[in-house]
C-alpha cells in the first residue's frame, strides 16, 4: 500500500505493452479461441508467474493465478482478456492487469486470504454469440445446447475449435466444481465504464451497485409483399411500416421508465425497391436496473407490436434471444468500494451498469463488487475507446484499496 503511485503506473504501462501486443491499426484483436486471443493468455501467464503466481486452466479455458495466502479462503479479483473484433485496448483488459499487480503486490506481504486472479474466456461472445461464456459456466449456468451444434463464420464447431484450446464443451460446466474448490467468498472486477455517464459528471471512477436486466427479442412483423407502384398505401399490408412506427414507440417506452429500448438489427423480405416489404425482423433490446420497471416496458413493447400490427393488418411473433433480472451487489462490498473511492479521490461516485459483466455471473454464487473508470467520450467496443492514463491510474489505485479491506478485513 506504500507504493500506489508505482502500481498504478506500472498497470498503464503493462495495458500498453498488452494493446501493442495483440492489436492493429483498426483496433484490439483479441477474439476468443484465436491464436491473438492466445497470445495474450501466454502473456497473462508469463506475468502472473513473474509475480509470484501458480497458473491453473480449469475446464471452461478460464485462467486462474493464485497466491496463497494464511486462509483458504479466497478473494476472486479479475476479468477477461478476450476483445471484439476491432476493439479498444481497455474493455476488460483494465480488470485483468489491474490483477496482476494485485498479485506483485500480495507476493512480497502474505494475504489474509488466498487470492486468485481470472480471465475469463469469451466474456464478448464474438464466435458463437454466447456472451459470459467462461463465468457463466464457472458457475455452472452455461446452456451448452446454445452453441453445440453452431458454426463460425469459418464453418468451424465450437466442439473442434474450443478442442484446439483444449476445452471440452460437452463437459464444460466442470468449471463450476473447480470453482467451488477454490473457496471463493468475494468477487471484484475494475472495469471501463464503456459509456459517457462519468465523463458528463466530470468524475474519473465510480462504486458500480448493480447491473441493469435484460430483455432481448427477435419480433418479426408478416404481412403480404406486392408491387411498389400499384397498391394504394391505405390497401397496403406493409410489415416494415409495423415494425417502423413501433421502434419509434420503444423509444417513448425508454423516456417513459427511465430505461433503455434499443433496435439494432433490421431486414425485410424481399428486399427489392419496386416491392413493399411482406416481412421485417427487428430486434428489441430492453434493458434496466429495476426488475418491475423492465417487466413493464417489456409488457408495453408486446402492446405496441400488436396494435401496430392491427394497425398494418399483419402478423406478429416474438422469439426471447436473452433474458436476465437485474443484478444488485453486495451491499457490505458496495459500502467498501466507496470508502475506498473517497479514500483516492475525496468523493462518493456511485452508479449501475448498463452493460453485461462476469461479475454478473459471480453475484450468483458469491458477494460481487464492481468499480468503473471513465470512458473518453463514451467509447467502447471499437479501436476509438480510450480512457487517460490520470484517469486508469486513479482508478487502480482506488481498487488496490478496495482490496485491501476485502483481503485483510
Amino acid at each position: 500500500m506504500d507504493n500506489l503511485t508505482e502500481s498504478s503506473r506500472r498497470v498503464v504501462a503493462d495495458l500498453r505493452e498488452l494493446a501493442n501486443l495483440t492489436s492493429d491499426e483498426n483496433g484490439a484483436q483479441r477474439v476468443a479461441w484465436s491464436p491473438t486471443w492466445q497470445k495474450a493468455r501466454d502473456w497473462f501467464s508469463e506475468k502472473a508467474i513473474e509475480a509470484g503466481a501458480t497458473i491453473e486452466i480449469d475446464a471452461a479455458g478460464n485462467s486462474w493465478a493464485k497466491i496463497t495466502g494464511e486462509s483458504e479462503e479466497s478473494v476472486v479479483i479479475g476479468s477477461h482478456i478476450d476483445s471484439v473484433t476491432n476493439g479498444g485496448w481497455l474493455d476488460g483488459a483494465l480488470g485483468v492487469v489491474a490483477g496482476l499487480e494485485i498479485l506483485r503486490i500480495y507476493d512480497k506481504t502474505k494475504p489474509a486470504k488466498t487470492i486468485y486472479v481470472v480471465t475469463f474466456a469469451d466474456e464478448e461472445g464474438v464466435v458463437y454469440g454466447s456472451s459470459v461464456m467462461g463465468s457463466s459456466a464457472a458457475t455452472g449456468n452455461f446452456d451448452v445446447n446454445n452453441i453445440i451444434n453452431r458454426l463460425s463464420k469459418d464453418g468451424v464447431s465450437a466442439k473442434d475449435l474450443l478442442a484446439n484450446y483444449h476445452v471440452d464443451v460437452e463437459n464444460i460446466n466442470d468449471a463450476k466444481a473447480q470453482l467451488e474448490a477454490r473457496k471463493m467468498i468475494a468477487f471484484l472486477e475494475l472495469h471501463i465504464e464503456q459509456g459517457p455517464v462519468l465523463e458528463e459528471m466530470n468524475k474519473q471512477v465510480a462504486c458500480v451497485y448493480g447491473v441493469q436486466g435484460i430483455e432481448r427479442h427477435m419480433i418479426e412483423f408478416t404481412g403480404q409483399p406486392a408491387h411498389a407502384g400499384s397498391f394504394p398505401t391505405l390497401m397496403r399490408k406493409d410489415a416494415f411500416l409495423a415494425a417502423a412506427e413501433a421502434t419509434l414507440a420503444f423509444r417513448e417506452v425508454a423516456l417513459k421508465y427511465d430505461g433503455v429500448c434499443t433496435v439494432g438489427k433490421v431486414s425485410v423480405e424481399p428486399d427489392v425497391p419496386t416491392i413493399f416489404p411482406g416481412k421485417c425482423n427487428i430486434s428489441l433490446d430492453q434493458r434496466s436496473i429495476n426488475k418491475d420497471l423492465l417487466k413493464a416496458m417489456y409488457e408495453e413493447a408486446q402492446n405496441i407490436t400488436n396494435e401496430m400490427a392491427k394497425k398494418h393488418q399483419v402478423e406478429v411473433k416474438w422469439d426471447e434471444i436473452y433474458s436476465i433480472d437485474p443484478t444488485l451487489f453486495d451491499e457490505n462490498l458496495v459500502k467498501l468500494c466507496q470508502e475506498a473511492i473517497i479514500e483516492e479521490t475525496g468523493e462518493e461516485t456511485t452508479m449501475f451498469s448498463g452493460p453485461l459483466h462476469d461479475a454478473v455471473e459471480m453475484a450468483r454464487i458469491a458477494p460481487t463488487i464492481m468499480m468503473f473508470v471513465m470512458s473518453k467520450g463514451g467509447l467502447s467496443h471499437n479501436k476509438d475507446e480510450d480512457t487517460p492514463d490520470v484517469a486508469i491510474e486513479i482508478a487502480t489505485r482506488a481498487f488496490i484499496r478496495l482490496v485491501d479491506k476485502v483481503v485483510n478485513k
